[in-house]
């Protein structure tokens, strides 16, 4: 993908393939500074307050964000998601700590970056830290897996 521009559809392939250049040639860390930065540049569903909340809308701005055959893939007055992409699911563990499981194309260290933003812009204020591991025990899109696992505790 060359100089795409802003407000423009792409190809899913072609960002794909476009994240698998950059961890080749730059590096997976890049990958993660990206996600880092989709929630900053990425539609997301009003009403999110809280870090449960925001984890939960991962899901929801990722099929606001992708389109198929032109249609997109939320429908934002009933709320309805259209399937074909995977999805971003929040699971709660603990009092303030969650799974993530990401059954989605896109690589771990992307999605990781996303998670992260996410926890830390919605982190409770009397929170001091965040912490986000990938979970190594559990399936790897990197092991030719459809999903990675993500722990967030604050």
């Amino acid at each position: 993908m060359v100089d795409p521009k802003p407000g423009h559809w792409y190809s899913q392939q072609a960002w794909l393939d476009s994240f698998k250049t950059i961890a080749e040639t730059v590096g997976s860390l890049t990958l993660t500074a990206i996600g880092r930065r989709i929630p900053e540049n990425a539609n997301f569903p009003p009403g999110v307050d809280g870090i449960e909340k925001a984890l939960r809308a991962i899901d929801v701005a990722y099929h606001m964000n992708h389109r198929i055959a032109g249609k997109s893939l939320f429908n934002p007055r009933t709320r309805e998601i259209t399937e074909g992409i995977g999805h971003y699911t929040y699971h709660e563990t603990d009092l303030k700590a969650g799974r993530m499981v990401c059954d989605n194309p896109y690589p771990c260290e992307f999605d990781f970056g996303i998670i992260e933003a996410m926890a830390l812009r919605f982190k409770p204020s009397d929170c001091l830290f965040v912490k986000v591991s990938h979970d190594d025990a559990s399936p790897c899109r990197k092991k030719g897996h459809d999903s990675c696992t993500y722990h967030v505790r604050w």
